[in-house]
């Protein structure tokens, strides 16, 4: 399958639309790192047919290193990208970047979904600006998954929205409960709103009024309540809702901590012969825990509430991260993962209008 059109005309491919469009020079390691993604992507799904944009010259190499990502790409060429440290104002002008066509095709219907391993600020802008939002979404939201002693979660909003009201909130609910069902396989996933306490009186009033509305909407019978930091860790629920003020510090928080785990447990093992010893008796267990927390599992946060899937995979991911981002793309496609979303939503328009909760209980305020 591997070709590549005159440039600046849209590559077709006969088997009808691409499954997704990938910026090929988007990231660190782009574009070997990317290439070498796919090529892993395309031994896991049978269905994946890729356009992969950006410079021949340096791609058709990589492709040739690569079959199995050969087989499954058509090269549109351009040789314009998006730098890592370029402001999403002069991004939105780039509009023959590698980045922007990939967001074209999209929103033009020729591919469901795109995937960028670049630069998070342009990626979010042309989102908005191209892909645009579903209707009855106000605004997208970042999620991704983590994992907890029970399983994975789902959490979001992460950065996107630092301020939200209570319909962004419910909102985010219903976005990643479809989230949850389309990459974890969860029929139902239960939902927590993120608070200080798990007490209904806890928090302030947007939480309170999201909770309320959670509670008489479809998700009612799904929705646990409130739940804490703690929480999401422990698993309590499947799917964790906050504002992307308190979700990106809580995600970078629990990162914080993996590293910290991490190094003390390696001066531990390095303090004396003693130490080494043991290590090498826990080594097994460890080393499937070192696995079960590998970050390359957990790489693709999504741009949800969007006329497509955005998948941002993490700039210095390597092969492996890269497809599973990827991975998670796909699933959303497979799985008409805004056809959910647009069924909750349709069911919920009396209680988003606010018909059901009055306008004097709506604020606007971050999370204290």
């Amino acid at each position: 399958m591997n070709k590549t059109e005159i440039p600046g005309s849209f590559p077709s491919d006969p088997s009808g639309a691409f499954s997704l469009a990938v910026d090929g020079m988007g990231g660190d390691g782009a574009p070997e790192v990317v290439v070498a993604g796919l090529a892993i992507a395309a031994e896991r799904h049978r269905d994946l047919r890729v356009l992969l944009i950006g410079d021949e010259a340096r791609l058709q190499p990589l492709l040739a290193r690569y079959p199995r990502a050969a087989a499954v790409c058509t090269v549109w060429h351009t040789d314009v990208s998006i730098p890592m440290d370029m402001k999403p104002t002069q991004a939105l002008r780039q509009r023959q970047s590698s980045m922007r066509l990939a967001m074209d095709a999209v929103a033009s219907g020729r591919a469901q979904g795109v995937v960028s391993a670049g630069n998070s600020g342009a990626m979010l802008a042309l989102a908005k600006i191209v892909v645009k939002t579903l209707p009855g979404i106000s605004r997208p939201a970042m999620a991704a998954i983590s994992p907890t002693v029970k399983g994975d979660v789902v959490m979001l909003d992460l950065g996107a929205n630092v301020v939200c009201d209570w319909r962004n909130l419910v909102e985010f609910a219903v976005m990643g409960e479809a989230f949850a069902k389309s990459v974890l396989g969860l029929p139902a996933p239960t939902i927590g709103l993120l608070n200080i306490g798990s007490e209904e009186l806890k928090g302030d009033e947007k939480l309170r009024v999201a909770a309320e509305t959670l509670r008489e909407s479809p998700l009612a019978a799904q929705f646990h309540g409130f739940v804490e930091g703690h929480d999401i860790t422990a698993g309590t629920t499947d799917v964790v809702v906050t504002d992307g003020f308190t979700g990106n510090v809580a995600l970078k928080t629990g990162e914080g901590v993996l590293k910290m785990a991490t190094t003390l447990l390696r001066r531990v093992f390095q303090s004396s012969v003693l130490a080494k010893i043991g290590y090498m008796l826990v080594r097994p267990g460890l080393e499937r825990m070192k696995e079960w927390l590998d970050p390359r599992r957990y790489n693709g946060a999504v741009f949800v509430g969007l006329n497509g899937v955005v998948v941002k995979s993490h700039g210095g991911t390597d092969a492996e991260g890269f497809a599973a981002a990827v991975d998670v793309a796909m699933d959303m496609v497979t799985h008409g993962f805004n056809d959910s979303i647009r069924e909750r939503l349709s069911h919920m328009g009396a209680l988003l209008s606010g018909q059901k909760v009055t306008e004097e209980r709506e604020v606007a305020v971050p999370v204290s």
